[in-house]
């Protein structure tokens, strides 16, 4: 029942590539084999990410005799979040699956996602339920820490943010913007608009060749993305909520300063000139420096994204299409 119901809708699998040359060929036969096993119609949307190695020579080859494979080949480097937008943007299903391209993610659980999603459901995330072991120290912590801290703030309880095994119904995320390093919250974005979101177990493989495009290191960019999240769904619509609290907050901070100041200067106990409380003027000098770049940020966020849907520009470059 399901493979019928599977059958007559179309996916789009699409798969971000960044240097992946000696993955992609088993990947494309993977998916093959499953949409085979499994009777589903189906499109790849490959997106070569400006890679430098034969990722690029690969997918014309083998998108010259198949198809069903469609490749599309960035300028350059943009990132994953671009490609998996470019992805998005070009295909033609009406259901989006997201997979890897170092075979981490297995085709084989695209069933069990559509499955999931056919139960009533707009979006299905992967959960890497097995990953890291061995490394709990190192990889397994700082990931379950970063994932409690993105459901946290997003409302969304989820266990792995970071997978991009998902399947998504076209009208959940067609809409969607995606800029820098977005894409994570992409299922976060959607739930925010309605849509309603699950989670099941997906198999994980530790990759077998090439080399890892992320690391500990990126934790930092992973706390400010979602600093531009909770601003965007909290306070994109009434920013003066959040700069107006901002504000206040600051003004009271300078109050007291100010009343302290007064308080010392005419205390006979503790009695000290103004210019003898320069930590107060230190002090706030602090604040009004790190309220003025948070906001910056902020608002440069917001202009960054008007520059680009007001003009309807995309976030990428496109060099090359085939079999579209």
């Amino acid at each position: 029942m399901e493979s019928i119901r599977n059958a007559m809708k179309k996916i789009s699998i699409v798969i971000p590539i960044f240097n992946e040359a000696e993955n992609i060929p088993q990947l494309i036969e993977e998916i093959e084999a499953a949409a085979k096993r499994h009777n589903f119609s189906y499109e790849i949307i490959a997106v070569d990410d400006g890679s430098t190695d034969q990722s690029g020579k690969i997918l014309k080859e083998s998108s010259n005799h198949n198809k069903n494979l469609k490749a599309i080949f960035l300028l350059r480097n943009y990132g994953q979040t671009a490609a998996l937008s470019a992805g998005i943007a070009n295909a033609s299903g009406d259901i989006i699956i997201p997979i890897d391209a170092d075979l981490e993610n297995d085709p084989e659980d695209i069933p069990l996602l559509l499955e999931k999603l056919n139960q009533g459901y707009d979006i299905v995330s992967g959960w890497r339920k097995n990953r890291w072991k061995g490394q709990w120290l190192t990889r397994k912590l700082p990931s379950l820490i970063a994932n409690k801290l993105i459901s946290f703030v997003t409302g969304i309880r989820l266990h792995d943010y970071g997978c991009t095994l998902k399947a998504y119904r076209r009208e959940s995320v067609e809409d969607i913007p995606l800029y820098g390093d977005m894409h994570r919250f992409v299922t976060a974005y959607a739930a925010w608009n309605g849509y309603k979101v699950a989670e099941i177990p997906v198999r994980y493989e530790p990759r077998k060749f090439g080399k890892s495009k992320y690391g500990i290191g990126r934790a930092w960019k992973v706390l400010l993305d979602l600093l531009v999240f909770k601003f965007l769904t909290d306070f994109g619509r009434r920013p003066i909520h959040l700069f107006g609290s901002v504000g206040f907050i600051s003004i009271l901070i300078g109050l007291l300063a100010g009343a302290f100041s007064v308080y010392f200067k005419f205390s006979v106990i503790h009695h000290k000139d103004f210019v003898e409380t320069p930590l107060l003027v230190i002090m706030a000098m602090l604040v009004v420096v790190g309220i003025v770049l948070i906001m910056m940020g902020l608002l440069a966020e917001i202009l960054i994204r008007t520059y680009f849907e007001n003009q309807n520009r995309k976030s990428y470059k496109i060099k090359e299409k085939i079999n579209f």
